[in-house]
């Protein structure tokens, strides 16, 4: 053993429990104070109970309660539960007459193409023609189809 590097070793270290209970012991400390021992161990005494000393038990038995309170309230009201609900998820609703006046607008473009294209002065198109024609639209069909949704779910569907 190295000289001058140890710390100072106590043969009779005296232990005072919470419990009441004393005991020596050798450790590098001459007074030990301690929360559990031999004596009141849950595992040594055979007793079931919990050792709690940062009140870790009891913040989970508070959370525990809370949470009990709150699925008995869910169950007694759950209409209003799901309107409250319901009013904190829900945007801002656009006016009706907004709603409409864009499908208004979105028949009005179908209408310019559909008169375009019947106009057109070779009534009688190729199948590759056709076929070219209707591939360009479809992007076009996807896209109002897409807004016409989205304004009619913005709307709240008060206008269908």
């Amino acid at each position: 053993m190295k000289k001058d590097i140890h710390p100072k070793y106590y043969p009779e270290a005296k232990v005072i429990c919470s419990c009441g209970n004393t005991f020596t012991t050798g450790s590098t400390q001459e007074l030990i104070r301690t929360d559990v021992c031999s004596a009141c161990h849950p595992f040594f005494t055979g007793e079931q109970r919990i050792v709690d000393t940062a009140g870790q038990v009891e913040r989970f038995m508070k959370r525990l309660e809370k949470r009990e309170e709150f699925a008995a309230e869910e169950k007694v009201r759950p209409e209003e539960a799901e309107e409250a609900a319901a009013e904190k998820t829900k945007a801002p609703k656009k006016k009706p007459d907004e709603a409409e006046a864009a499908r208004a607008v979105a028949e009005k473009l179908r209408g310019k193409k559909a008169t375009a294209e019947a106009a057109r002065p070779s009534a009688k198109k190729s199948a590759k023609e056709a076929a070219e024609a209707t591939a360009a639209e479809k992007p076009k069909r996807k896209r109002a189809a897409k807004k016409e949704a989205a304004a009619s779910e913005e709307g709240g569907g008060a206008a269908d």
